[in-house]
C-alpha cells in the first residue's frame, strides 16, 4: 500500500510539474510581461513594463473595435484563450474634464526636435509602456491606468491585478517610436467621431498603436489615418484631436467635423513658425477662435488660457528650446488640485518631454511632480 501511494504521489507531482510547464509555455509571454511590470522612482502611482507578448494589431482591427470595453473583452479573449477567467473591467470614464496640451519645438541643445505634453485628468496610476513589435517600430508610450479599470486604490500590486495591464499595449495617449514619431490624444467634449465611410473602423486608442507601430512620419501617419473610419468611444463622453509629429519637424493636428459627417481635418504647422501648438479646441481655420466657445472646445479647461500662456513662452523662444524649457512651459500650465463643480479633482497626471532624436522621455507624475524621471527606447 505504502508503495502504491508513492507511486501515486510521485504520479501527481508529475502531472502538476506537466501543466506547470504546459502554462508556462503556453502564456510565458504575458507571464514575462506581468513579470517585468514595476513601480518607478518610488512613486506609488508611477510604473513601467516591458511589453513581450505578441499581438495583432489587424485582428483587432478586423474586430472593429471602438470603446474601451470592448477593447478589454478583446484582450481578455485573447489572454485566457478560452478559459472561464475573468480580469478587471473598466467603469464608464467620464472624460468631459480631460484638458491636455501638446506642442512640437525645436531643440536648442542641438539638431532636431522636443514633443512636450501634458495629460490633465483626474488623479491616477499611469503606465509606460516599451514594446518591440517584431513586425512594427519599437516605442515607448503612456498609459492612464484608469482606462483599464484601475485607480488610487486599486493598482496593479499583484500578479492577479496586473492581468489587465496587459491591455495598455492597445490604450496609449501619448507615445513615441523608434523612428522620432511621436502622437497624442486631446478631449473635444460632445464630439465623438463616428465615421462611417464604409472603411475598416478603429477606436480612440488603436488607432494611435498603429500610427506608433507603423510610421515613420507624419505624412505616413496621414495616409494611414485616412484609410480608418475613426469611431470616438461614446461612453466615455468626449470626441479627440491628435498631434502627430515626426523627427523631421513636421507636425500635424488631425481633427473632425462634427458639423459635416465627421470628415477628418488636417491643420498643419505653419511654415513660418518653429513650433505648433494644441490644447482641446478646434484648430481648423473653419472653426478656430480666440474667444472661448463651448461649441468647439473646452472653456471649463481653460483651453483658450492654456493655449495662449504657452504659446506666448514658445513664441518668445522662436519655437526654439532646452528639455528644460520645455519642461518650464508646461509646467506653466498644469494642474495642481483644480477642483471643478462636480467636487472631482483634477491634476495633470503626467507632463512628458520627448526627445524625438535621442528617443528618450522625461516624465513629471502628479504624485511627484518636482521629480523628473528618465526613459529611454
Amino acid at each position: 500500500m505504502k508503495k502504491f501511494l508513492k507511486i501515486l504521489a510521485s504520479a501527481i507531482a508529475g502531472i502538476i510539474v506537466l501543466a506547470a510547464a504546459a502554462v508556462f509555455i503556453v502564456w510565458a509571454p504575458e507571464i514575462k510581461t506581468i513579470g517585468s511590470l514595476e513601480q518607478v522612482g518610488g512613486n506609488k502611482y508611477l510604473y513601467r513594463m516591458e511589453y513581450k507578448a505578441a499581438y495583432d494589431l489587424d485582428d483587432v482591427i478586423a474586430h472593429g473595435i471602438d470603446s474601451n470595453s470592448a477593447l478589454l473583452d478583446y484582450v481578455v479573449s485573447k489572454i485566457v484563450r478560452g478559459l472561464p477567467i475573468s480580469l478587471t473591467k473598466s467603469e464608464k470614464a467620464d472624460t468631459t474634464g480631460f484638458a491636455c496640451t501638446s506642442f512640437q519645438a525645436r531643440n536648442a541643445d542641438g539638431d532636431g526636435y522636443l514633443f512636450g505634453r501634458n495629460y490633465d485628468f483626474f488623479k491616477n496610476p499611469s503606465l509606460v509602456t516599451v514594446s518591440r513589435p517584431k513586425n512594427g517600430y519599437a516605442s515607448i508610450a503612456l498609459t492612464d491606468l484608469s482606462h483599464l479599470g484601475y485607480g488610487l486604490d486599486k493598482l496593479p500590486d499583484s500578479f492577479a491585478r496586473k492581468l489587465s495591464a496587459l491591455a495598455s499595449v492597445y490604450a496609449p495617449v501619448d507615445g513615441m517610436n523608434e523612428k522620432g514619431m511621436c502622437v497624442s490624444i486631446m478631449a473635444l467634449p460632445k464630439q465623438p467621431s463616428q465615421q462611417n465611410t464604409g472603411k475598416p473602423v478603429v477606436g480612440t486608442t488603436i488607432i494611435m498603436r498603429l500610427i506608433l507601430d507603423r510610421c515613420a512620419s507624419v505624412e505616413e501617419a496621414l495616409e494611414l489615418v485616412n484609410s480608418f473610419d475613426i469611431r470616438h468611444d461614446l461612453a466615455a463622453g468626449s470626441g479627440y484631436h491628435y498631434m502627430l509629429a515626426d523627427a523631421s519637424g513636421a507636425c500635424a493636428v488631425v481633427e473632425f467635423d462634427l458639423f459635416d459627417g465627421w470628415k477628418t481635418m488636417i491643420v498643419r504647422k505653419p511654415e513660418d513658425k518653429n513650433y505648433m501648438l494644441v490644447t482641446n479646441h478646434l484648430l481648423d481655420p473653419r472653426y478656430y477662435t480666440t474667444e472661448p466657445d463651448e461649441v468647439v472646445g473646452n472653456p471649463h479647461s481653460k483651453s483658450w488660457w492654456r493655449y495662449e500662456t504657452a504659446d506666448a513662452y514658445l513664441s518668445e523662444k522662436n519655437g526654439t528650446v532646452t528639455a528644460d524649457q520645455a519642461q518650464e512651459c508646461l509646467s506653466l500650465v498644469h494642474w495642481k488640485d483644480l477642483v471643478w463643480d462636480n467636487g472631482m479633482v483634477e491634476d495633470t497626471q503626467f507632463s512628458n518631454v520627448y526627445d524625438q532624436s535621442a528617443l528618450t522621455l522625461r516624465l513629471r507624475s502628479w504624485a511627484d511632480y518636482d521629480k523628473t524621471v528618465n526613459f529611454s527606447l
